[in-house]
């Protein structure tokens, strides 16, 4: 074992990792555990085609059940680390396992809406998503994007305000991602133009973005309210065919026009990212801009028309806010959703597929919690939500495998140096 390379001792690490916390949870959930009562799932909301209604198990059977498909997820890794291949499948299957015997035992008792939970999670994940895409096209770029939050909770400001005077959700959602690349465009400017660093222009951005809308919201949105901030909210578009698939097609086929977006956007970023001239150029620009510099590329030119993009991908997201749920703009309404985005890129090591699949996990925690709350299950629901960081944290450490940024990220270009 001493001859093991970083990558492998870092998937080494990561079984051993499963296996203890499989050992941890097989104690609390199933040995120690009393709880005998039956959960139910629930797996039919009722405009799709029937599958499975229900199932109703004993809360200590389902955890049991549970326990053996995450020891599987375990021994699936274990295989994959001995080949020397990555033990990514047998981690998702581990996570996935372990997350539901703490619901089993967590709900005994209780009545658990599993589908109506996924398709919230997927609705809460979106703007997470958009913002790491946001962060990805930036970062691939070689600029740092710390000025998530300022981007989407100026877009859902925006967003609301032109759908209320307008009338018309249509004309909030298109200016959503203009606003979005406006402030894109001041990181754009002063992190390009005159090398200010990032990081902290990202921050002077977030907290500038804050006391604008915080400045209006108390202006404009409360005294004026009927006519500044009564955007209304886009309803959920059922495909035909599609949203009839049973479990499947409610969660994602039964969404409203963002999240559709969302899927379009996620695929063109995955596909241009890697298959296209820009793309080569893009990442380029990002690990090794000398030598992008050397082919004819315009290093700062190709940067600053990035960075205004991820403006606007992240300007969608943040219509999701507004529009896209309540209907109305508050004040620092996104909560911090921007930086759990940054999260999300590093939990997915800076790629497309790996930025959506974590933010999709973050969306389930806080499905999760809100389900688990509803249904008076006796856990603070503050637990539940530290589970995403934990999970950053594990990620950041190195657990899951290699995580860097790419070498260029936040190292201004200046013509004739290295």
């Amino acid at each position: 074992m001493s001859q093991l390379n970083a990558l492998q001792r870092r998937r080494k690490t990561g079984v051993l990792v499963m296996t203890a916390l499989l050992i941890v949870f097989a104690f609390i959930f199933y040995i120690l555990s009393s709880r005998v009562e039956p959960i139910t799932y629930s797996f039919y909301l009722g405009d799709e085609w029937k599958l499975i209604s229900e199932w109703k198990v004993n809360s200590k059977s389902a955890v049991l059940i549970f326990l053996i498909l995450a020891l599987i997820g375990v021994l699936i890794s274990l295989i994959q680390f001995t080949n020397n291949k990555k033990i990514t499948s047998g981690s998702v299957i581990f996570g996935f396992s372990s997350i539901m015997a703490f619901l089993s035992w967590a709900a005994a008792g209780k009545f658990i809406p599993l589908t109506g939970m996924l398709q919230a999670a997927v609705l809460l994940a979106v703007p997470l998503i958009f913002g790491s895409m946001a962060g990805l096209l930036c970062e691939k770029s070689g600029v740092i994007n710390i000025a998530i939050e300022g981007q989407l909770l100026f877009a859902a400001f925006i967003s609301a305000v032109v759908a209320s005077l307008s009338q018309n959700l249509l004309w909030g959602l298109i200016s959503a991602p203009i606003a979005g690349a406006a402030v894109s465009w001041i990181l754009a400017y002063f992190s390009i133009r005159f090398q200010v660093d990032q990081v902290i222009l990202g921050f002077v951005i977030n907290v500038l973005v804050l006391g604008l809308t915080n400045f209006f919201y108390t202006v404009l949105l409360v005294p004026y309210e009927s006519t500044w901030n009564a955007a209304g909210s886009f309803s959920a578009i059922p495909i035909p065919v599609l949203s009839k698939i049973p479990i499947i097609g409610p969660i994602l086929f039964n969404q409203t026009i963002i999240v559709y977006l969302m899927y379009v956007i996620v695929t063109v970023i995955q596909i241009a990212l890697f298959k296209s001239k820009w793309g080569l150029r893009t990442r380029a620009v990002g690990e090794l801009p000398i030598a992008a510099d050397s082919v004819g590329i315009d290093v700062n030119k190709l940067r600053f028309r990035n960075v205004i993009i991820a403006g606007a991908v992240a300007g969608i997201g943040g219509a999701v806010f507004t529009i896209g749920a309540v209907g109305v703009f508050s004040q620092s309404m996104t909560a911090g959703a921007g930086f759990i985005a940054l999260a999300c890129l590093i939990f997915g090591k800076w790629s497309p597929k790996g930025a959506l699949i974590a933010a999709l996990f973050f969306g389930f925690t806080n499905s999760l919690q809100s389900n688990l709350s509803i249904a008076g299950v006796p856990i603070p629901s503050e637990f539940m939500l530290m589970i995403p960081y934990l999970a950053t944290i594990v990620a950041v450490s190195g657990l899951i495998g290699r995580v860097r940024a790419p070498a260029a990220d936040g190292i201004p270009y200046l013509r004739g140096t290295k």
